[in-house]
């Protein structure tokens, strides 16, 4: 489970003023194969899976040569791709771009917990989704991403007690991506945001490690209370698209949460919750378990015929 704690302007702005051993193969729509490490890679091997797809992508198509040179290819390293890619993405005409280069730079420079995470992140949309071809696609267009990587660093704003910076990035990622992460919020490492569009976390969420959660979920609060008032997520969770999950419960390790249920009740590891309210499938005498880890295989089939 996560932990808390746990510029210098390249190219224009449009708002200035290791690999290693083990894997997966897989095939792209285009018949293409390539092997994924089944483990977080060094930095340097995905930065230079990086760059060979964004020049693949530049030759395949020149008309995106120019944008995939400004935002990867003219950078020496992921955490200056990722600051500057982040910077115009979340820039306003009073925000400034180079303010926001300086500031997610420092952060993925300063924190290296943060630079090994956001590989973990890019590994888990690689393995998990299936529309995900490749590192590069993950890093530029993938917004689930993209608001994750903005709220590690806005979390390290708010441990480190620059609360109202912390709260301006989680207002443009929420403007911008659709996605709204209080920056007190504690977030885990190999967490996929698929889709990502309506995700909502409250102030003291915590989402552990290899985490799939899936559109407009919900982990809210039960009302104006204060004090720890939101959901725990453990490891290895499902979170199917529109789940309300509320409240200070606990998802134990492994659990999924079926699409659409709202969740009041604690649900215990390696099982199953459906339904509004949310029932643990088998019942709450004899939940039926499994022993996959469902954040890790995004398995929905024990959905599909559940007896309650």
């Amino acid at each position: 489970m996560p932990t808390v704690g746990h510029m210098n302007t390249e190219g224009s702005s449009s708002c200035s003023g290791g690999g290693g051993e083990g894997g997966v193969t897989t095939t792209d729509t285009d018949g293409a194969q390539s092997s994924i490490p089944t483990f977080p890679p060094a930095e340097s091997w995905v930065w230079a899976q990086i760059k060979a797809e964004a020049h693949r992508d530049a030759e395949e198509e020149p008309a995106l040569a120019s944008f995939l040179y400004a935002t990867v290819l003219s950078h020496p390293s992921l955490p200056r791709s990722l600051a500057f890619h982040l910077a115009n993405q979340l820039c306003s005409p009073t925000l400034l771009s180079t303010l926001l280069y300086d500031l997610f730079l420092h952060s993925f420079s300063s924190a290296p917990s943060l630079l090994s995470d956001t590989v973990a992140d890019l590994l888990a949309a690689r393995q998990r989704d299936p529309v995900c071809h490749s590192f590069s696609h993950c890093l530029l267009y993938f917004k689930g991403f993209l608001a994750l990587q903005a709220h590690r660093a806005a979390h390290l704003l708010w441990a480190q007690g620059r609360r109202p910076l912390a709260l301006v990035l989680q207002s443009r990622v929420a403007d911008v991506f659709g996605v709204d992460i209080h920056p007190a919020a504690r977030v885990g490492r190999g967490v996929l945001l698929d889709h990502a569009t309506g995700i909502v976390v409250g102030e003291t969420s915590i989402i552990g490690d290899n985490v799939s959660i899936l559109h407009h979920v919900t982990l809210g609060g039960t009302g104006k209370a204060t004090g720890d008032r939101h959901p725990k997520i453990g490891d290895g969770v499902l979170v199917g698209a529109g789940a309300t999950i509320l409240g200070n419960v606990r998802v134990g390790e492994g659990a999924k949460v079926g699409a659409g249920a709202v969740v009041l009740i604690d649900v215990p590891p390696k099982t199953t919750a459906v339904g509004n309210p949310a029932r643990l499938v088998g019942g709450t005498g004899s939940p039926a378990g499994h022993e996959d880890l469902p954040g890790l295989n995004l398995d929905h089939n024990l959905w599909s015929d559940y007896v309650i």
